[in-house]
């Protein structure tokens, strides 16, 4: 079936023909290569510790296939040389097929968090970041973390964010502090990490006090002074080899000579680097679920075709039917406001689109959610066993509704902007009254 049926028909004069064949090739290699290896990847995950040190085989020969595609960092939008060339509007509907299938995120090396680390590589890095880090980055050769998240404080606010970078008397930059939730971090192959610090702790300029630091991450970890502390897991799920961890600052030293290439862009601009990171990425994490719900939704059209309840099939129950279409416009309703945001985007930038991001941010996950927890219900206990991609599809559904900002920081934010707007209803009902008048006299 040729992808012009999937996209809104408000978007096809927007895409270019290389978009379309591409988001058409995503589609192919996502049905004919990823989901087949999906099973076989996990299959190929160790034992015990073991689990932590290799990743699976067929993860190479899948980059492979895809480099021999064309399906190579399509994530990094026109605006940047190093990226392929396409919109985020293109991207996005590429995310969507991706998002079907466990594997194809690095498959195509489009998963996060390398892409957003991608993104502000390229942005704000210098050459020294760009050759030693951007470009393995972006062949696929190693794997990256941004260490952000703190346990005990909203970092949803970058201003919380209390892990420091403080000079000493020798002139070098001192880490003290604990990060957790980095994922990535675990992976074998992970060489570099993002950090997101407090550098100056200046009251009158707050968003300044922050910075984003490149460290290597294998050299910090062979210090001693740097650990990681432990995988945390998410309902259950390590995620091994890439990982959730723990991350433990006790007096890293970064000397002063090489702090013009430890820090990104400059020294106070972390809380404007993580700003810029996050818009695209929420659009990413949304389009990758609406693939996941759809693909959630073919599984269970599939138990219904064969689940006999009371003598008759449940895909000819009206409930199952009614529901279904239910999902399937709830399911359109957030593909339409994801897109409409990424082209927002594409037309202005990432700020300009902030109300547009949030609105998708804060209904997708949840729709998704819903819909996931359905097709469990439908599937019954081997819903939420290891038989089928369900429990972890929600398991990280869930979890899209905390990271990146949770839903409440988003509603909170469009309300706040949506409240700036009530003395012009005032203004609007004056000049309903004044026109009332005026038109009563003619």
């Amino acid at each position: 079936m040729s992808v012009k049926d999937d996209i809104p028909a408000i978007f096809l004069d927007k895409i270019s023909p290389k978009g379309l064949e591409t988001i058409q090739k995503c589609k192919e290699f996502v049905e004919d290569y990823c989901l087949p290896a999906d099973k076989l990847y996990l299959g190929q995950m160790g034992e015990g510790a073991a689990r932590w040190e290799k990743t699976p085989e067929i993860t190479e020969k899948l980059k492979a296939k895809a480099k021999e595609l064309g399906l190579w960092n399509m994530f990094l939008s026109k605006h940047y040389t190093e990226g392929p060339g396409f919109t985020n509007l293109e991207y996005g509907l590429m995310a969507e097929y991706l998002g079907r299938s466990f594997v194809a995120p690095e498959a195509t090396n489009t998963q996060a968090p390398d892409t957003g680390n991608m993104e502000i590589l390229a942005k704000y890095g210098n050459p020294y970041h760009k050759e030693r880090w951007l470009k393995p980055l972006l062949d696929g050769k190693i794997r990256s973390a941004f260490l952000m998240t703190e346990k005990g404080t909203s970092s949803s606010n970058a201003l919380n964010i209390s892990c420091t970078a403080t000079e000493n008397v020798e002139g070098n930059y001192v880490l003290n502090g604990v990060k957790w939730f980095a994922s990535g971090a675990g992976d074998p192959r992970c060489d570099v990490w993002l950090v997101m610090c407090k550098t100056d702790d200046n009251n009158k300029a707050i968003y300044r006090n922050h910075s984003v630091l490149v460290l290597d991450a294998k050299k910090a970890l062979a210090s001693g002074k740097a650990k990681l502390i432990r995988p945390l897991t998410v309902f259950g799920f390590d995620d091994a080899p890439h990982g959730h961890m723990e991350v433990q600052f006790n007096g890293y030293e970064i000397p002063k000579e090489d702090m013009p290439n430890a820090i990104l862009a400059a020294e106070g601009r972390g809380f404007e680097i993580i700003q810029s990171r996050l818009g695209p990425g929420r659009i990413h994490h949304c389009m990758r679920l609406i693939g996941a719900g759809e693909f959630a939704l073919l599984r269970t059209i599939q138990r219904s075709n064969e689940r006999i309840i009371f003598n008759k099939p449940m895909n000819k129950r009206e409930t199952f039917i009614n529901s279904l279409a239910q999902h399937k416009i709830d399911i359109q309703k957030c593909r339409l406001l994801v897109l409409n945001a990424a082209h927002k985007i594409d037309i202005s930038n990432a700020k300009s689109a902030m109300r547009d991001i949030a609105i998708a941010k804060i209904e997708t996950p949840r729709t998704i959610i819903r819909i996931i927890d359905w097709c469990i219900q439908m599937f019954g206990a081997q819903g939420v066993s290891q038989d089928t991609e369900l429990a972890r599809m929600y398991a990280h559904a869930r979890t899209l509704r905390i990271a990146d900002g949770p839903d409440e920081a988003h509603l909170n934010q469009l309300g706040r902007g949506e409240s700036k707007k009530f003395p012009l209803v005032d203004k609007f009902f004056e000049r309903q009254q004044q026109r009332f008048v005026e038109v009563s006299k003619l």
